[in-house]
């Protein structure tokens, strides 16, 4: 399945009675996400896409939880379940135990060339949707229905974004989906993390002493295009090649006007402009995906040189703040394509989990293969030296018949099998840094939760007790005269 554009995506939705689209005049300002809130909090059949059509201040539609449900995006990667991207991954690299570390690193090498030949043929549109209205005299980011999202920020955000940026040295592309405040009509501060690719290329360009960093922030398009700026891709992995992969076709692209970039021809909306990295200003507060706002703090900004856009754009946003909201989902699809390739360099894990209070970086709680002393310990390092995985703060691991996707199950193990002055390992490392009870920014204190079945070898003399499961014989009978027992 693929999509010419976020309308196209939109038609779908409605076809399959997943989206509302509101005609009553509703701001940007706190008003939309008081109503995504609730629709993201609500009960399920009421979880549906949001399309508001009459918006205050703004001729153009807003699209609000596109990606708030697990069928949802789903719908947006061409796929029919989330467990899809873990078995297509799954068949793309070898799963079985690697030989050793270069058998693994060689396999790794194949899953990024799959995503690289995905992207390698680089199709140029000779006609560019995103590029049907060009201001390049008086471009004004208050012409866009940018969000203010809750009664303490620091302004309007933009909150759905593919923000592209190059090398300074090499010239390979990165794909971020970084917060943006407006300042002005022509300033964006954007919030991109220390661990981030965006950071990165910040660092080098003072490094090399490059007075400009060319940028655009693309909204809409296809929205496999706009998740894979969220995904957590190694460093110079374009992001839009594992876009192109799960479309089976490389995306197409179209010169900036005014910038050395190259675009998504398909997009809605681009903002092109430069960032300059000596310059920073305070941005936020921001209510964050963490439930609390992030405090001021100096990033940098982007001055907007031109806005181009489709004739019937539709302004892509997303709301943060307490769980649940929409950007679960899209860290579940992250979740579920990334499973095959941990798998690769830690074969012993069978699942994996980041439930949604955890909110991605608090909480892992991973099934295992255990074979033998200290194996959950080990897994434990392992996830902590794997890309953004060191982020995570508390890791719990459980046994390989424990279906980490049920938190009643998970937690009945994670608290009944273990003795706490034996089962914990306590290490400092870095950590999320928007995360606000860590002692200082980016570096805290973690923990690590052996909630498997003990060994002897591990300190445990008793016999480990059997878990109290039914005879199958009386399974089965009593799935036979079900119908006769009168029970729903």
């Amino acid at each position: 399945m693929t999509y010419g554009s976020l309308r196209d995506f939109v038609t779908l939705l409605e076809n399959r009675s997943a989206l509302v689209r509101i005609g009553t005049e509703v701001s940007p300002v706190l008003e939309m996400t008081e109503i995504a809130d609730r629709v993201c909090k609500g009960p399920k059949r009421a979880n549906k896409a949001l399309l508001f059509e009459n918006v205050k201040g703004s001729s153009i539609p807003v699209l609000i939880n596109a990606f708030g449900s697990s069928e949802r995006m789903a719908w947006a990667l061409g796929i029919d379940s989330l467990e899809d991207l873990r078995s297509r991954l799954a068949d793309l690299i070898d799963l079985r135990p690697p030989g050793g570390l270069g058998d693994a690193m060689g396999r790794g090498s194949a899953f990024l060339k799959a995503f690289h030949d995905a992207g390698l043929k680089p199709r140029r549109a000779h006609r560019a949707p995103v590029q049907a209205v060009v201001d390049t005299e008086s471009p004004s980011l208050d012409d866009l229905p940018i969000l203010t999202c809750w009664p303490g920020d620091g302004g309007p955000f933009v909150t759905l974004p593919q923000v592209i940026t190059r090398d300074p040295v090499k010239g390979t592309r990165n794909v971020g989906m970084y917060r943006l405040q407006q300042v002005d009509e022509r300033t964006l501060l954007v919030h991109w993390q220390r661990h981030k690719g965006g950071a990165e290329h910040e660092r080098i360009a003072r490094e090399v002493a490059q007075p400009n960093i060319p940028a655009a922030v693309v909204l809409g398009g296809d929205p496999a295009a706009i998740w894979s700026a969220s995904a957590p891709l190694p460093p110079d992995v374009d992001e839009y090649w594992l876009a192109g992969w799960l479309r089976g076709r490389s995306i197409p692209f179209v010169d900036c006007v005014t910038q050395p970039l190259q675009v998504p021809a398909n997009a809605d909306i681009v903002i092109e402009g430069y960032i300059d990295p000596n310059e920073h200003f305070p941005e936020g507060p921001f209510g964050d995906h963490t439930g609390y706002y992030t405090p001021v703090a100096p990033f940098p900004a982007l001055h907007v040189t031109a806005i181009t856009r489709r004739e019937d754009p539709i302004y892509p946003a997303t709301v943060v703040g307490i769980p649940p909201m929409e950007d679960y989902w899209m860290g579940k699809a992250t979740e579920r394509l990334f499973l095959p390739l941990i798998q690769l360099f830690l074969p012993e894990v069978a699942d994996l989990a980041m439930p949604v209070p955890g909110v991605f970086h608090n909480l892992v709680i991973v099934s295992i293969r255990k074979r033998f002393p200290g194996h959950a310990r080990k897994v434990m390092h392992g996830l902590w030296g794997l890309a953004l995985l060191s982020l995570a703060k508390a890791i719990v691991v459980v046994d390989d018949w424990v279906d980490v996707h049920d938190p009643v199950v998970a937690g009945w193990q994670a608290l009944g099998n273990v003795d706490w002055s034996r089962d914990i390992v306590i290490a400092d490392g870095p950590v999320d840094q928007l995360d606000h009870a860590a002692p200082q920014e980016a570096f805290g204190g973690k923990i690590g939760v052996d909630a498997t079945a003990k060994l002897p070898e591990e300190g445990h003399s008793r016999s480990w007790p059997k878990v109290v499961r039914m005879d199958p014989k009386v399974q089965e009978k009593v799935d036979a005269i079900w119908q006769e027992l009168g029970l729903p």
